[in-house]
């Protein structure tokens, strides 16, 4: 296993170490002798670069336009608005009488 390892990573076992392992063995052995340690405070994280998503995606768009030969520009326009629904009559007899008998008291 550990020289599936060594293949893989293209390291030497030697090198590699566990954060992790250390700091709870820590942990371990502090409870064990009766000790309490601090939470470790949260390493600030180095600011990332900002992408605008929208503007990548146009630019995105823009040149799989062009590598297929066709415009870069698209035209954009309001949908139609969607057609009234028509209301449905109630169903009566023929005869222009109610289909039902009226109850009697």
């Amino acid at each position: 296993m550990i020289e599936l390892t060594d293949v893989l990573s293209g390291r030497p076992m030697e090198d590699m170490h566990d954060e992790y392992r250390e700091a709870l063995q820590a942990v371990i052995h502090a409870k064990a002798e009766g000790l309490r340690l601090q939470p470790p405070q949260p390493a600030e994280a180095p600011p990332g670069q900002v992408v605008d998503l929208m503007a990548a995606l146009e630019k995105s768009v823009q040149e799989a336009k062009r590598s297929r030969g066709e415009s870069a520009e698209a035209t954009v326009h309001e949908m139609p608005a969607p057609a009234a629904k028509k209301k449905r009559t109630k169903k009566t007899a023929a005869s222009g009488k109610s289909a039902r008998k009226p109850r009697r008291a």
